[in-house]
């Protein structure tokens, strides 16, 4: 979950100075907007830069290490584990084929959500809130209540875990979506525990066959039990057209605040990573998801596997739209590293941290960059 997640908790904000972008970008564009406003213009510092000769943006594309969920299932289960662990350690993402989700539950998501952008601001705005708390959160930029800079950038949040308790509440219009969203909630979130435990064995905390960790300190670390009925998070983010791309963000380097993020991408480009200290735009593969890192794994495979930072570059020309389905344990749950990765070598680097810690931190200051988890770490490596 992205720091993205907090807001006041106040509703209305249609009679403030600026409500115009309170009301999102899309409705900026709808009305014929030529160029943007200041509100979007970043610090030079902060843009994009990918027209400059000294940027710190890769001219190529990046080929993420692709993983092949379906030989889990088989004999090369060891190798894909192991390619698991290297591209958790190395990059903290990986484009993931052959998951087992259908073509048609993909291409029915993608086209629900279009729709959903689609309608009249009037239906849209019966969803806005900046409470976090709220079931449904239709808004705009990244952190609505705190940004100084807005991105361009719309969202629709759905909370997912339980799903009875959630589904009542989401959009009603288009009049197919809360079945489609459902159902894809439901297969991501099974796919989320299957890779889950893949990435417990990567780690050595589980063997294969045996889901149950040992007990260590008289505690059961068994953390499974937990993120099955964990809390789900699903982001459909839409990017407009956008006439002057190279001042403005999507979205801001951030990192993810849970254990994985599943991201389905369309095949406009604009996702990048930070590698090696440059910016690389991860190549889209059709109906794949990039799967990366949150802090929350970082923690808890004690700094093995890293959450990255990641951006959201916009274009003049075409619309993008993703959708993403954050996991990570119960809000009330603490996370803590794995016993069974400390020892005299590993120490403990991490403090034990929970939902009402994070919230403490983000809502004294602008989210950026991996802020809180440095601020959770308890040594300098």
């Amino acid at each position: 979950m992205s720091p993205a997640m907090v807001g006041s908790g106040e509703k209305g904000e249609s009679d403030t100075p600026g409500s115009q972008y309170q009301k999102g970008v899309k409705q900026l564009v709808d009305n014929g907007l030529h160029t943007i406003p200041k509100k979007y213009i970043l610090p030079p510092s902060d843009r994009p830069a990918t027209n400059s000769e000294d940027s710190n943006v890769a001219k190529q594309n990046l080929q993420l290490p692709i993983i092949d969920f379906s030989e889990l299932l088989g004999p090369r289960r060891p190798q894909v584990l192991q390619s698991i662990a290297n591209a958790c350690e190395r990059y903290g993402f990986f484009q993931l084929v052959n998951h087992g989700i259908s073509d048609d539950v993909i291409s029915s998501v993608r086209d629900v959500s279009c729709r959903f952008f689609d309608l009249p601001l009037e239906e849209r705005a019966k969803h806005m809130t900046t409470d976090m708390r709220a079931p449904v959160r239709y808004g705009t930029s990244f952190s609505q209540t705190k940004d100084t800079v807005f991105c361009w950038r719309d969202f629709l949040k759905l909370l997912c875990h339980r799903l009875p308790d959630f589904l009542p509440h989401w959009p009603a219009s288009p009049l197919d979506f809360r079945k489609v969203m459902a159902t894809y909630s439901e297969e991501t979130k099974y796919l989320f525990l299957m890779l889950m435990e893949a990435i417990q064995e990567s780690l050595g905390i589980i063997t294969e066959g045996n889901n149950q960790e040992e007990k260590t300190e008289g505690k059961d670390n068994n953390i499974m039990k937990d993120l099955e009925d964990g809390s789900q998070m699903m982001v459909v983010n839409f990017y407009p057209p956008c006439p002057e791309p190279d001042l403005t963000l999507g979205m801001p380097p951030h990192s993810d605040y849970g254990f994985l993020t599943l991201l389905l991408q369309d095949q406009v480009e604009g996702l990048q990573i930070q590698f090696q200290g440059q910016w690389f735009t991860v190549q889209p593969i059709n109906n794949a998801f990039v799967v990366n890192v949150g802090d929350h794994l970082e923690i808890y495979s004690n700094g093995k596997y890293k959450s990255v930072l990641h951006r959201v570059i916009v274009n003049a020309e075409k619309k993008r739209t993703s959708v993403a389905s954050l996991h990570s344990l119960p809000f009330n749950c603490t996370v803590r590293p794995s016993p069974k990765l400390i020892d005299e070598a590993n120490p403990k680097r991490y403090a034990d941290t929970n939902f009402d810690t994070f919230l403490a931190y983000v809502s004294t200051r602008e989210p950026k960059r991996k802020e809180f988890l440095d601020s959770r770490k308890l040594t300098s490596t």
